[in-house]
């Protein structure tokens, strides 16, 4: 078999960061991790080409070539999915796809000869083998969630590494909690599964050996789900294996905010090499977390949980939502002070989306407020149902937020708020390469001479180099995204 695995391109949003790429010379953040897990499920006999659309174009005759067309995607995919799928029927290629999107809404793809849907450990193998034997049927799924130890080591070795920003691995996958407005639970189940020790050893071995340096980022759905196997198992062993190979990598993750309660576990985080961490904050407004089942967020200073990450060594990068039903107009006001008062930097605002196959979705059907376009990305201003604040109001309060906190002034002053209460670990990965001395020098073009607002760049430029030399490059690098927020910003 000769099979052709496509990655549909991801639109520029706030997570894609493609307008901070340039400065680095890379094209995406991050490489499509399931799609090359899929590929390690693969029989080995069978011959495998790889294109990720966001780094590779796809060429009519790399279609041609294929016996068959494996796809890949998430919401955010759609269009790109959509387009790649047209082509692909054009050239008389046989489909194979799979991933959170068909999960979730199947009937969407009628184009498609077979839909493997669900976690492909359980529903790949029956497709393979009714494949050999003659006989496949277009759709496959399952109830259960498998035990992800049986998870072959993903095919890094198909990637153009050198493209790609961030190298993704996983540890766990499910979360304990149960937000109304998430569908990891619907995709990955309450109960966290997790890889053993030795076998996420040997998949940083496998990174390592291929010679990848730099950042590494667990794309688990809360990795902090089983804290007693972190604690006593995975992370002292990530300690000692940085330790022996003098720490080729940096770790990133999500997490949730109870990991601010817990001392024991942010230290062995930080002496494992996690430097960064996404949390979900959503809102400062305690009717809205209620509201949303957001129980690990509910009566705790939010604000201290954040800052206290921070001391220990960890960039909080958070998560916002607007459009809560108990959100009044004076929420825009209390995000604006909550993420500038934090010095979170990376602070995605997004308008509230109902996701098909959500609590959320399920509610706000039974009221009749669920509207037609779902498109994945909660900061292109579009809602998916009528929310109970006026929607014109909704909207531009939104839009004025966005703009306030991605401005120069503003943006740059939260960098100096993070800078004053950043603990930078003697664990962080400090290794300088060329990319980052060229990213350096155009931020001091783009940012320090050609953009609006470059006075500010040039604030924090000596604000930092003098009150902080030892987080200045970490300055900068805050700098170059916030010259991206702002770019997304303006498309609002």
């Amino acid at each position: 078999m000769k099979i052709l695995l496509v990655y549909p391109e991801t639109p520029t949003t706030f997570w894609t960061f493609k307008n901070a790429l340039k400065f680095i010379s890379k094209k995406s953040s991050e490489p499509p991790l399931g799609l090359i897990t899929v590929a390690a499920m693969l029989p080995r006999e069978w011959e495998l080409k790889f294109i990720d659309t966001n780094v590779t174009r796809l060429r009519d005759a790399d279609i041609v070539w294929a016996d068959y067309v494996f796809l890949s995607g998430m919401s955010i995919h759609f269009d790109s999915f959509k387009e790649i799928t047209k082509h692909c029927k054009a050239l008389g290629a046989k489909m194979v796809a799979g991933g959170p999107m068909c999960t979730l809404n199947p009937e969407l793809f009628p184009e498609i000869d077979h839909l493997i849907l669900n976690e492909a450990e359980l529903t790949l193998p029956p497709f393979l083998k009714d494949l050999d034997e003659g006989h496949p049927q277009r759709i496959y799924s399952s109830t259960e969630f498998p035990d992800i130890q049986s998870t072959p080591i993903p095919r890094w070795d198909l990637l153009d590494m050198k493209r790609y920003a961030s190298m993704d691995l996983q540890y766990s996958r499910g979360c304990p909690f149960n937000c109304e407005f998430c569908s990891i639970t619907l995709l990955n189940g309450h109960k966290p599964r997790t890889k053993g020790k030795d076998q996420l050893l040997q998949e940083l071995d496998t990174l390592y050996e291929l010679g990848w340096r730099g950042s590494l980022f667990f794309v688990d759905d809360n990795f902090i789900g089983n804290k007693t196997k972190l604690k006593n198992e995975i992370l002292p062993a990530l300690i000692e294996w940085n330790r022996q190979r003098k720490q080729p990598f940096s770790f990133m993750t999500e997490v949730s905010i109870n990991l601010s309660d817990d001392d024991e576990l942010i230290d062995l985080m930080v002496q494992a090499g996690f430097d960064a961490a996404f949390v979900g904050i959503e809102t400062p407004n305690e009717e809205s977390l209620m509201e949303c089942g957001k129980h690990q967020n509910q009566k705790r200073d939010l604000l201290n949980s954040v800052k206290k990450l921070q001391r220990k060594g960890l960039v909080v990068s958070g998560g916002f939502i607007v459009g809560f039903d108990n959100d009044t107009t004076s929420i825009f006001h209390q995000q604006l002070e909550f993420i500038q008062q934090s010095g979170i930097v990376t602070a995605m605002v997004g308008l509230l989306n109902a996701q098909s196959g959500t609590r959320l979705f399920s509610r706000l059907k039974k009221e009749n407020r669920i509207l037609e376009g779902f498109s994945g990305d909660n900061m292109d201003g579009t809602m998916n149902f009528i929310p109970r604040m006026n929607p014109m109001r909704l909207y531009k309060g939104y839009k004025d937020l966005l703009h306030k906190i991605y401005s120069p002034k503003e943006y740059y002053e939260r960098v100096k708020t993070f800078l004053n209460e950043y603990t930078l670990s003697e664990h962080t990965y400090t290794r300088l390469t060329w990319r980052e001395i060229m990213a350096f020098l155009r931020s001091i073009w783009i940012l320090g001479l050609r953009e609006k607002g470059k006075r500010y760049y040039w604030r924090l430029f000596f604000y930092s180099l003098f009150r902080y030399p030892e987080k200045f490059a970490l300055a900068i690098t805050m700098a170059i995204y916030g010259f991206h927020f702002r770019k997304v910003a303006e498309t609002i």
